[in-house]
């Protein structure tokens, strides 16, 4: 009892101390960053006591690719028990978030950027979710930092506790807030466009600072802390970095129009007609790490208003819009539409997929990347713990998938070598 009821007192003087400097950050004028702002930010370490379940893996082993702590960890995700006990209920989220000090505090938020570097370069994202708020919360809290602008868009079909646990969890931070329209977003279809265009409109209106625009989806998550983003960002000199190829087998995508009819997408059995302006479609996919300047050509640019107009029956249109606008001439940071300019999604950072039909042996011909060790849903790996060890010798500034229902350890071990890594960065 007297142990508790101290941890009870400690826990109380953390939450007003910080609560404090919460309000500090809030309050105070922009000044040169100092870093006798940070002296005190070991609090913000993820520890053992930080964690659930997950804590008894050896993560450290595990990103070092040891094959023990590899099979122990690949033992438990597939234990029912354990499994259940490391999810958490949305109404935990509802809950928590009643009071929002205490929210920040116990899942360490970052109250101030941790360099000046990051602080002059805030980036905007874009955050499409539909469920898995657990998934979606820890992805917020991972790329985190108060100087960023942070726009999220939930599905118009997600259960109502999914919405009012992630509007609890917006409601606590001043720059990370709901999208002022939100749609049904239908897959492989126009709306899903939409949902990114509302929050890039929203973004664009919000705020005239930031500087570069990444959008995600729930089951992203960073494989870089918030200064590697903006130190790879800056290299890139107004450059944006997004795949974009020649169309190649996906043609038929594009040239005969789609409809939606009850909540899918089938062919309506027309044909269309050629773009707008003549302009190459390219083929992409939906990620892209852009700066400020595409996104006002594609709010504004009228060459890009028919082109998404043109794109509304096609088919996963995502997978080919982005990748047309960066090669149009006129756009910020674009590329000719010459091949040789062509940029696969494995050279561009915006994000790591494994599919399944590209996996196999490094010395195979046709294998782009090692096998999956987690899962696959629609062909595409859901990564495991054993997948970590890869990933992070990668150049990409995110991967997708990850599920805490089928791997929280994988996630678990990622947040916390980012946390560190990121502390570390301070000194």
């Amino acid at each position: 009892m007297r142990l508790v009821k101290r941890r009870f007192l400690k826990l109380l003087l953390l939450s007003v101390v910080l609560g404090s400097l919460w309000m500090l950050r809030v309050s105070r004028p922009k000044m040169s960053w100092n870093p006798s702002y940070i002296m005190g930010y070991s609090w913000l370490e993820y520890t053992n006591d930080d964690g659930g379940p997950e804590k008894v893996c050896n993560c450290s082993a595990i990103l070092l690719g040891e094959t023990g702590a590899l099979e122990q960890a690949k033992l438990l995700t597939i234990t029912k028990d354990f499994k259940k006990s490391v999810q958490i209920p949305d109404e935990y989220y509802i809950n928590a978030t009643q009071d929002c000090s205490q929210f920040k505090i116990s899942r360490k938020y970052l109250p101030y950027p941790l360099s000046q570097e990051e602080e002059d370069f805030p980036l905007a994202y874009s955050m499409v979710v539909h469920h898995k708020v657990q998934n979606f919360e820890r992805l917020l809290r991972a790329i985190y930092s108060p100087q960023n602008i942070y726009c999220v868009h939930v599905d118009k079909k997600s259960d109502i506790s999914v919405f009012s646990a992630i509007m609890g969890i917006t409601s606590c931070f001043p720059n990370v807030f709901m999208v002022s329209k939100s749609v049904s977003v239908v897959y492989a279809a126009w709306p899903r466009v939409q949902a990114d265009l509302n929050c890039m409109a929203d973004l664009y209106k919000a705020s005239t600072t930031w500087k570069y625009f990444i959008n995600l989806c729930g089951q992203d998550f960073p494989l870089k802390t918030n200064l590697e983003i903006v130190q790879m960002l800056r290299s890139l000199r107004g450059g944006n970095s997004l795949e974009s190829e020649q169309i190649g087998e996906k043609k038929l995508r594009v040239t005969n129009a789609f409809q939606i009819v009850d909540g899918q997408i089938q062919a309506s059995g027309k044909v269309k007609d050629p773009p707008p302006f003549n302009l190459p479609i390219m083929s992409g996919n939906a990620y892209i790490v852009v700066s400020r300047g595409y996104i006002r050509s594609v709010l504004e640019d009228n060459r890009i208003q028919a082109l998404m107009e043109w794109f509304k029956d096609t088919y996963s249109p995502d997978e080919f819009l982005w990748a047309t606008i960066q090669r149009i001439p006129g756009v910020p940071g674009s590329t000719w539409p010459n091949s040789k300019y062509d940029m696969t999604d494995i050279n561009a950072i915006a994000r790591l997929v494994k599919w399944w039909s590209h996996e196999g042996s490094q010395g195979s011909l046709d294998a782009v990347y090692p096998e999956c060790h987690g899962n696959h849903v629609r062909l595409s790996c859901v990564y495991g713990a054993g997948d970590l060890q890869w990933l992070l010798e990668q150049h990409h500034l995110f991967a997708n998938k990850f599920d805490t229902d089928t791997d929280p350890i994988a996630v678990y071990c990622l947040e916390k070598y980012l946390r560190q890594k990121a502390l570390a960065e301070i000194h």
